[in-house]
């Protein structure tokens, strides 16, 4: 049986779908706090190729799960696949501790990422199953709130427990276990009745093979690949980067810090000028001034005030640029194929999110990351904008009627 959700019961997806993005935001910054000190110690047998390779296979698990596990979730439920992504996740990532090398910590990486890649794009089609209509920005970049959140909380512990790598992957594992109950317990089961029935049509990943959506799905995932390989480029080697030009290790952990806030800030913001002005113009805007601040970061600069501030309005637009796609591909995409658009887009995104940190670990083994890495991160976002010039502001509407 089908029931809307009450009032104070949707209150639930809100904060269980935001706290489920705090756990992709761990993931997201994790291997950027542990890998200077895994490459300084030696530990595990790490250095810059190890490093490279544990965060570029741990990003293929993630493109995996985006790819092939997230359109279940237009098939099964979303809230089914959601939890079952959340355990699987938080059991493999308290394996890492337990991992005798660098093959193994890989492995357990790699095999984390499949529920992370999966989780993002089933609690954001959730989430706008349940949006309000002409809120879908918000709604997206509100959600995703949580990522930079738990980003940043990531962060704040690094600061306060590492040399000791270990407890970074013990505490993220015991807060997703820790929300799987509530997440079972606690999120409806059903979406409303009207929004149930298109489940019932066909879906998958050959229907954004037909008009008229392959050339807006090639192009909303090419926007993803830059921006993502910024977001995971920036997230897993900015410590590094900071380090090569000549800071400290514990400026470069702060300055990550400072780059989640921003990326926090600009989420509000963003969503809000989304639903205002069309989501088209907004992140067309926000990539642009991606390119320019990352541009502006090759530049060395002896003043920590200005260095912050550059550091936190590169987070304010580089991050939310990326949330902004989301926000659009749920937008353009009728509810049948939302998570379906959003893991195509997510997964097709990862690649870029692997390219990020493995084109930025090979400057750096080659001793040229800074400042060359924010030359390339620029030119990323700057092609991201070219991408996104072909979409059209909405797509869904001119859909013909399924048949049947």
């Amino acid at each position: 049986m089908t029931t809307s959700p009450s009032p104070r019961a949707s209150r639930w997806p809100v904060w269980l779908c935001w706290l489920a993005m705090v756990l992709d935001g761990f993931d997201l910054v994790v291997l950027g706090t542990v890998i200077p000190t895994l490459i300084k110690t030696g530990e595990l047998g790490f250095d810059a190729v190890g490093a490279t390779l544990a965060a570029t296979i741990s990003l293929v698990g993630v493109g995996l799960g985006a790819l092939f596990i997230a359109p279940l979730s237009d098939r099964f439920g979303h809230r089914k696949l959601l939890v079952a992504c959340v355990l699987w996740f938080s059991i493999f990532t308290i394996a890492v501790v337990w991992a005798p090398n660098v093959a193994v910590f890989s492995t357990f990486r790699l095999l984390a990422g499949l529920g992370l890649g999966a989780c993002l794009p089933a609690a954001l089609a959730y989430m706008n199953d349940y949006a309000p209509a002409g809120s879908a920005g918000k709604s997206t970049t509100r959600t995703m709130t949580g990522y930079h959140a738990g980003a940043v909380a990531t962060a704040f512990l690094a600061l306060m427990v590492i040399p000791d790598w270990r407890a970074m992957f013990i505490v993220g594992g015991i807060a997703g276990l820790a929300l799987v109950p509530f997440l079972w317990f606690k999120l409806p089961e059903t979406l409303p009745a009207e929004r149930q029935a298109t489940r019932q049509e066909k879906s998958g990943v050959r229907e954004l093979g037909r008009k008229p959506y392959p050339l807006v799905a090639v192009a909303i995932a090419a926007a993803s690949f830059m921006g993502l390989l910024l977001v995971y480029g920036l997230n897993t080697w900015l410590p590094q980067l900071m380090a090569s030009a000549g800071y400290p290790v514990s400026a470069g952990l702060s300055l990550l810090l400072v780059l989640n806030l921003g990326a926090v800030a600009g989420l509000i913001v963003a969503g809000i000028l989304a639903d205002r002005h069309g989501t088209k113009p907004i992140v067309l805007l926000w990539f642009g001034l991606s390119a320019v601040c990352l541009a502006l970061l090759s530049v060395k600069v002896d003043n920590a005030i200005l260095l912050n501030a550059l550091v936190f309005v590169t987070g304010v637009f580089v991050f939310s640029s990326q949330v902004l796609v989301y926000a659009w591909v749920s937008q353009l995409f009728p509810a049948r194929l939302r998570a379906t658009a959003l893991g195509f887009a997510a997964g097709v995104g990862r690649v870029g999110a692997i390219a990020g940190p493995a084109v930025t670990g090979s400057l750096v083994a080659a001793g040229i990351a800074y400042p060359w890495g924010f030359y390339a991160f620029a030119a990323a976002g700057a092609l991201a904008a070219v991408a996104l010039v072909t979409v059209p502001r909405t797509v869904a509407a001119t859909e013909p009627a399924p048949a049947g």
